[in-house]
């Protein structure tokens, strides 16, 4: 495969891919709607146009009938005057009308067929429309609950996301609570044992009393463990 080929691959395949991510099936089942109906309003605008032509060549075909009566009328006036030349001028345009009445009934009779083949595509297209519009909708709606299962399925997977950083969090607060706990027990056995004082000061005198009270204990601790060594 050439570079070429290669790169109007690549840019066909980025282009559908980013084409997919805007498109809305939804507008695209619209938009296919309104062009239906624009087809059959072109439809319907042509059988009005037939129609209308149908009628007009009707109009001319009567007035041809209307004049051929006229025409007999003065064929015979022209005879019963005498004058056969004249009256063979009247029956000449009387039988040209007659020939441009069976044109014009010909004409008017392939007017009624086109009219009534295009009665029937409107018909059938229109019924077409209807039956694309009903599964239009369908899918519209199938198509926004799916969109909104997956917006809700989503909105879940965050909350779960969010929900373990809320445990990492717990488990953190917990460890700082207990570390605290322990600070404080700490804290409370140097309270007893005065360590807090000796580190912070204290009481001068407290410090000489208890220094005094503990040299008597030893003190006299060592002179016990001397009697009894001796015996």
């Amino acid at each position: 495969m050439g570079l070429f080929k290669r790169m109007e691959l690549v840019v066909k395949s980025k282009t559908n891919k980013l084409l997919d991510r805007f498109e809305d099936p939804r507008e695209t089942l619209d938009y296919s709607y309104q062009k239906q109906l624009e087809l059959l309003q072109q439809v319907k605008r042509s059988t009005a146009t037939v129609v209308t032509t149908k009628k007009r060549l009707e109009l001319q075909r009567v007035k041809l009938q209307q004049n051929m009566q006229k025409l007999d009328g003065q064929a015979k006036d022209a005879v019963t005057a005498g004058r056969d030349d004249l009256a063979r001028l009247v029956l000449e345009r009387k039988r040209s009308n007659e020939l441009e009445i069976e044109n014009l009934t010909v004409q008017i009779g392939e007017q009624e067929i086109e009219q009534q083949k295009l009665i029937e595509t409107e018909r059938k297209l229109s019924a077409k429309i209807e039956a694309f519009r009903t599964k239009k909708e369908t899918i519209k709606a199938q198509y926004t609950s799916a969109e909104a299962q997956v917006k809700v399925k989503e909105a879940v997977t965050g909350i779960s996301e969010e929900m373990a950083d809320v445990g990492f969090a717990i488990d953190r607060a917990e460890e700082k609570t207990e570390n605290m706990r322990a600070k404080s027990a700490a804290l409370d056995e140097m309270v007893e044992l005065g360590a807090l004082d000796e580190i912070g000061g204290g009481d001068e005198i407290e410090r000489e009393l208890r220094k005094i009270r503990t040299t008597a204990g030893v003190d006299d601790e060592l002179a016990k463990l001397k009697e009894e060594m001796k015996r």
